[in-house]
């Protein structure tokens, strides 16, 4: 259909959108909280492949394409349809190929196991619509054995604690804002 949007999405939703995407976007965030200095601390490399988890509007999606190049991949998933439409003009707009969007629930990603290198969290927690019980063995279960969890945020309080109680991760220390973890493979529900 002629005029067609690729996501659907209400105008309410439209002008809550467009209100958090202008602060995501700032010059000021952008100072404050380089990206490319936040993904170099995640490890990323080129070649890698890598699982952004609630991509928004392409802040960390953009420059993690080119991080990991074009033997490398980035698959951006996000619930919210004008963050997933904002990336896809910001993909197309840098002429990449690198990157898959995504719409997907990160609690329940429907991606197959034991696919990325690494999976980053930058920004998404604490989100109390992602509950660390629910998030963390689907992120486990898509890493690859000695895949890492990147997470950035701006609320670090009790985040590694948070993350390694349960066994899936073990803390491999903090680079340039970035907190990583390494999956560890423990047998789940063992009797």
């Amino acid at each position: 259909m002629k005029g067609k949007r690729l996501f659907q999405h209400s105008t309410a939703s439209h002008v809550l959108f467009k209100l958090i995407a202008l602060a995501m976007e700032s010059p000021l965030r952008r100072k404050i909280n380089d990206p490319i200095e936040a993904l170099a601390g995640s490890g990323l490399r080129p070649g890698m492949e890598v699982l952004e988890v609630g991509c928004g509007t392409g802040f960390f999606t953009i420059p993690a394409a080119h991080l990991v190049g074009s033997e490398g991949g980035i698959h951006a998933i996000d619930l919210h349809p004008l963050a997933l439409e904002e990336v896809f003009r910001k993909v197309k707009e840098a002429h990449l190929d690198n990157v898959t969007i995504l719409k997907a629930d990160a609690i329940d990603t429907g991606l197959p196991d034991s696919r990325f290198d690494v999976i980053l969290l930058f920004g998404v927690i604490p989100s109390p619509s992602l509950p660390l019980r629910h998030l963390l063995p689907e992120m486990n279960r898509m890493l690859k054995d000695n895949g890492t969890l990147a997470v950035w945020t701006v609320f670090p309080f009790f985040l590694v604690r948070s993350i390694t109680r349960g066994g899936l991760f073990t803390y491999m220390g903090k680079r340039r804002g970035a907190y990583k973890f390494m999956k560890t493979d423990i047998l789940l529900n063992a009797d």
